[in-house]
């Protein structure tokens, strides 16, 4: 048996086209029982060529395509076995050999953000306290103290990125846990309203919060993860859609599922970015700072919790952020 798959459909196709020109010669020759069955061997191979076809070709691709895109979802490191000796073969070592590299690139990758992260938190915790203490002192006025609180400021922005990056090494370790409780999802979500509210009302931008008709059951998740995906979506809200000066939550009830809806009336997201935002450290074409990252641990914590978030853009401008929880755990 050939190891070359290219040489296998060589043979076989020379091998058929000898046989049909055999069962015409013997056609022409009037050696009609003689040409019936070439004709019914060349039959038989034929079909045999189909089922060695998708054995050794149709299905391996099938399953390389498979492994392939769960490389692409995030699955690094696994590993394809096959022991074919023959181009399939080949292909399947280089693709287990790029997810083994991947692997290790990526984990590179996690420790180096972990170990950066562990480092600024120490000194972005000095630079924050003593940039508070000093700004109460009555000794400092004017460009001094506006200095001082844009140092403030900036160090309470570098510190919620290094927690984002934290969590991101913490979902790559698998060390990333819910502390699963009952929830009053509508309590929560006032309360992150609430915590947000002052701010947003600096920034000159009005909350519009649509309660449910109906109370609502308790539902099980983690409460300090959903405060964190509620801040984190107000925040993008506020930062990307903020030039519409309003946003509206909605909290209801789809279906056996709690459905909140978070609507910023800005620019919106490019219809080609949509695809990606959720994506880790894809920020597209947004001028605004931040790590990327935002978004995909949102939808990691909804995804954990057995729902989905989805990301579109509302119908005359503006984007929407849609979260749907599971009322029950089942």
């Amino acid at each position: 048996m050939f190891k070359n798959l290219r040489t296998q459909l060589l043979c076989s196709g020379i091998a058929a086209l000898i046989l049909l020109l055999l069962s015409i010669w013997a056609v022409t020759r009037y050696y009609i029982i003689f040409a019936v069955c070439v004709l019914t061997i060349v039959c038989i191979y034929i079909l045999y060529l189909i089922f060695w076809f998708r054995r050794n070709v149709s299905e391996p691709i099938d399953r390389l395509t498979d492994f392939a895109m769960e490389i692409a979802s995030g699955s690094y490191g696994r590993q394809l076995e096959d022991r074919a000796d023959n181009e399939m073969g080949r292909l399947t070592d280089a693709i287990n050999e790029m997810s083994e590299k991947v692997a290790v690139a990526e984990k590179s990758r996690t420790e180096f953000i972990s170990q950066v992260s562990h480092e600024l938190r120490t000194p972005l915790t000095a630079i924050t306290g003593w940039s508070e203490t000093i700004a109460y002192d009555p000794a400092v006025q004017g460009d001094s103290l506006r200095g001082i609180n844009i140092i403030s400021k900036e160090a309470e922005r570098l510190t919620g990125m290094v927690k984002e990056l934290l969590e991101f090494t913490r979902i790559q370790d698998g060390r990333f846990n819910l502390r699963i409780q009952m929830v009053d999802i509508a309590e929560e979500l006032e309360d992150a309203l609430f915590t947000y509210g002052k701010l947003m009302k600096q920034a000159g931008i009005d909350v519009n919060y649509c309660p449910p008709a109906d109370e609502l059951p308790m539902i099980p998740a983690d409460p300090e993860r959903l405060k964190q995906v509620f801040l984190n979506i107000l925040d993008n809200a506020m930062t990307h859609g903020g030039d519409g000066k309003m946003i509206d939550v909605t909290l209801g009830r789809d279906n056996g599922y709690i459905k909140i809806v978070f609507r910023d009336y800005g620019n919106g997201i490019p219809e080609a970015e949509l695809p990606h935002v959720k994506e880790k450290f894809y920020k597209g074409s947004s001028k605004n700072r931040g790590t990327g990252i935002g978004l995909s641990v949102c939808d990691e914590i909804i995804t954990r919790h057995k729902g989905r978030m989805d990301i579109r853009n509302a119908d005359g401008g503006g984007c929407m952020v849609l979260l749907y929880l599971p009322i029950s755990s089942r």
